[in-house]
């Protein structure tokens, strides 16, 4: 099964060339990556082009944000499986995206694979945030706020091209309105693989405490557009991020 990965970017360079680290790094053969840039001003696209023979694709352009970006590398990949890594992000070890093959091989039904998450801090330190654990898919709990962490999830190409790319009417919380659109409308086939995928830098879009009562908002938008009970489900969802915080 040929894994399609896609880190998109945008004046990103203190970090930029881990990130391509990790993915190189893993110990799964079959990869096709690829970088989209927003055009980078900072010294990113130099780092991008530095490893431009071990990078399948890539494009430095501007684009619509974070979302425009992603959709742009989807319409590009090529393989049997999608994933993200974002430019902020590494894996957690070498051996991830084997695993994560590995789990859709063992359940041939499966539309989608997630799994947990760590947030660190932004230093050499990486001093564990949050630990994010999926635990075992239940319709249920989509309801109450709970949705698995972005950045593990893994899809099928078929099934995106089926049920459709990022909607970019929302610009820091589309990647909720995707999960819901697949998990809470089409009910697709999501199984969780109890392994550590990414590690999380803060300070990225998703961690930024600037840009919280954006999310509120959005995320406010997303749950009413699934006619699902807004108010509960964000307000669950940000109590289980705090509780996840004092652990």
């Amino acid at each position: 099964m040929k894994v399609s990965l896609i880190t998109v970017c945008y004046n990103r360079k203190a970090t930029m060339a881990q990130s391509i680290e990790s993915v190189l790094s893993q110990d799964y053969d079959d990869i096709e990556y690829i970088v989209i840039d927003g055009n980078s001003s900072d010294g990113t696209k130099d780092i991008i082009e530095s490893y431009s023979d071990k990078i399948t694709q890539h494009i430095s352009e501007p684009d619509k944000g974070m979302y425009d970006a992603i959709n742009k590398g989807l319409q590009l990949a090529t393989g049997d499986i999608v994933g993200l890594m974002h430019s902020d992000d590494v894996f957690y070890d070498s051996t991830v995206v084997t695993k994560i093959v590995n789990a859709f091989k063992n359940t041939s039904s499966a539309d989608a694979v997630y799994g947990n998450g760590i947030y660190v801090t932004n230093d050499a330190k990486e001093k564990i945030v949050r630990n994010r654990i999926g635990g075992q898919y239940d319709f249920e709990k989509l309801k109450s706020g709970w949705l698995p962490l972005h950045p593990t999830v893994y899809m099928k190409k078929a099934i995106v091209e089926k049920y459709g790319y990022y909607n970019l009417d929302f610009k820091i919380a589309s990647d909720t309105e995707f999960l819901l659109r697949y998990l809470f409308k089409h009910k697709i086939n999501i199984i969780y693989l109890n392994e550590y995928v990414v590690k999380m830098r803060m300070g990225g879009l998703s961690t930024n405490y600037k840009r919280v009562f954006q999310v509120l908002s959005e995320d406010y938008r997303i749950y009413r557009y699934h006619k699902i009970s807004a108010l509960k489900a964000v307000f669950q969802k940000k109590i289980l991020a705090f509780v996840q915080y004092l652990k």
